[in-house]
């Protein structure tokens, strides 16, 4: 019997074209009457932020309407600016993955009054990884996405600080989303690209969950349900703009997110950090394109687990293939006909920058999740070459 724990933080979730309407009465649960609106500017000028405001009523007291992607430091500094000016008392994020990270990680910067290096986590001298513990209250977080994002249900908030090119990383848990509104419009708002993206970077979270050293059951259910939505939605969503089959991806991201709260991450999401912000990349681009070489890799490894991602898939049993070239092949074959980049080189990552993406990723938190350890970065830096 394998020793776990697995706490689920509470969370209101709402789906279909009602739940809008919901988004008034759950302020109304915290007697919120300041709300922040985080978004792009695509949308705080577009004509879907009327139905935010609608459902906001008199308690909006402000929009930071310039959400940049990946979030980098100085828009978020500028978004909790915002929140201790106007003495917001709840905040409203509406969009994909930078929108909800921003909305968590200005939340934190204006509670703890400090710049973003004294909060993120650190590497030690001798290699260990420590973050901060962030103790000050946080404003409750509710969440409109329009992409299916598994940012929507984390705790963790990562920007991008462009001086140095690395990702900063706070982890608090007290900015979990209290409650979610999935709607039909606001889903159907984002490009066929995007919804692409953003579903790749959850199936390769799941496989990297179910392929992790976890042990979670429970955790490990809610990721195959993740890659059946998947492998029965993404083909569908990359054709037609339909919002029953985003409802479902958003679903699928949902759990993801989920169930890799429970188990762990690995090099694909590692390099996804190391290699999206630095070159302006959806990660689910970079996870395309190095996911089936992180396979290969953690292949003995991660045996049991591709075992669970193959019947998750519902891929027939074969004397001839593993389940990890099965699955491989499925994926290879799924991202041929969403059309994404196969080469790093194809997305204009120069060949000069791999070893120092592959030094910046040793100090990624999730990559001690990978089912093989990696203890160097020259191991980090063959995948990237395979993959270039």
């Amino acid at each position: 019997m394998q020793n776990f724990q697995h706490i689920t933080p509470p969370l209101r979730l709402y789906h279909g074209p009602d739940s809008l309407s919901h988004l008034g009465r759950e302020l109304d649960r915290i007697k919120s009457e300041r709300a922040v609106v985080v978004c792009g500017e695509w949308l705080a000028k577009g004509p879907l932020f009327e139905r935010i405001r609608a459902a906001l009523g008199a308690r909006c007291a402000g929009v930071y309407g310039e959400v940049l992607g990946h979030s980098p430091v100085a828009s978020v500094e500028d978004a909790a600016a915002l929140l201790r000016s106007v003495k917001a008392d709840a905040v409203i994020a509406v969009g994909g993955g930078s929108a909800i990270v921003t909305a968590r990680a200005a939340s934190i910067l204006a509670a703890e009054g400090k710049p973003v290096s004294e909060l993120c986590t650190v590497t030690e001298a001798d290699g260990r990884l420590r973050s901060p513990k962030l103790a000050a209250p946080k404003l409750p977080q509710f969440i409109v996405p329009t992409t299916p994002t598994t940012a929507t249900v984390k705790a963790g908030s990562a920007v991008f600080d462009p001086a140095s090119g690395q990702r900063l990383a706070m982890f608090d848990p007290k900015t979990r989303a209290q409650s979610v509104f999935i709607d039909p419009e606001m889903i159907l708002s984002a490009p066929r690209g995007l919804v692409a993206s953003a579903s790749i970077n959850t199936l390769s979270m799941a496989i990297e969950g179910l392929t992790s050293r976890s042990h979670d059951a429970i955790a490990h259910g809610a990721l195959m349900q993740a890659l059946r939505l998947l492998a029965q939605h993404l083909p569908h969503a990359a054709r037609a703009d339909d919002a029953a089959v985003r409802g479902q991806l958003v679903l699928a991201a949902i759990l993801c997110g989920q169930g890799t709260d429970h188990t762990a991450a690995g090099i694909t999401t590692v390099l996804g950090h190391a290699i999206g912000a630095r070159h302006d990349i959806e990660n689910g681009t970079v996870n395309a394109i190095v996911l089936p070489h992180v396979l290969r890799f953690n292949a003995e490894a991660a045996a049991a687990g591709m075992t669970q991602v193959a019947a998750a898939l519902d891929l027939q049993r074969s004397a001839a293939q593993t389940p990890e070239q099965r699955v491989v092949e499925t994926i290879a074959s799924l991202f041929d006909d969403l059309a994404v980049p196969r080469r790093l080189r194809d997305v204009q990552v120069p060949r000069e920058s791999l070893p120092e993406t592959a030094t910046l990723a040793m100090g990624d938190w999730f990559l001690k999740g990978n089912p093989r350890p990696v203890r160097e970065a020259a191991e980090l830096h063959q995948i990237l070459e395979e993959a270039w």
